[in-house]
């Protein structure tokens, strides 16, 4: 996986390429779906959602340039992979899922796993989780016609929020990164994406 699809991708963390050889995919999918866990796309897994291909995770985690001490907020568990990988390259993780079910599975795994400084949370993703705020870096793992007022306010001081922004039913989705510099916000368009939508 890392030598096929990031390497050759645009992927140079070296810190991101050695967490993501070490996180163990096959362990986030259903038993069915284990022999596919390094191919480089997005897999179908429970209620409807999907797990992204590891490139993908791979450029988010990237993107929002994690540091040791960072606080992030994760939009979309999902089966808990990306809050896997970022927990390795940050202080502390709270990854929101609206779905009680995948919220539970990926809370289990995670602890199973031993990523003892993830917490997983049901809750409204486009309300952010105030309680922990600000964020170092928020991730979006679901795809927003615009970008949430609440993840706007919680992203910290020089925070990096990571989302992809565009309706689900469109074949085009702006992957963003949006950077807090005091007051203001910048914006710069990464790559194309397809995400579910963000509910």
């Amino acid at each position: 996986m890392v030598a096929e699809q990031l390497l050759p991708n645009g992927v140079t963390d070296q810190r991101v390429i050695d967490v993501m050889s070490k996180v163990p995919r096959e362990e986030f999918l259903p038993g069915r779906l284990r022999r596919h866990a390094y191919e480089n796309r997005a897999l179908a897994i429970e209620c409807g959602q999907t797990i992204s291909q590891p490139l993908v995770v791979a450029l988010m985690t990237q993107a929002a340039a994690p540091k040791p001490d960072d606080r992030a907020l994760e939009v979309g568990a999902g089966s808990g992979y990306q809050a896997a990988v970022l927990s390795r390259l940050v202080r502390h993780v709270i990854s929101l899922e609206l779905e009680p079910a995948l919220a539970e599975h990926a809370s289990e795994t995670l602890a199973r796993l031993g990523y003892s400084n993830v917490e997983v949370a049901v809750a409204d993703g486009t309300l952010g989780w105030p309680s922990y705020a600000p964020y170092d870096i928020i991730l979006v793992a679901a795809a927003s016609p615009d970008v949430p007022p609440a993840l706007i306010e919680q992203l910290a001081p020089g925070g990096r929020l990571v989302i992809p922004v565009g309706r689900a039913s469109d074949e085009h989705q702006d992957l963003r990164i949006y950077e807090r510099h005091g007051d203001a916000l910048a914006a710069r368009s990464l790559f194309a994406v397809r995400f579910v939508p963000l509910r």
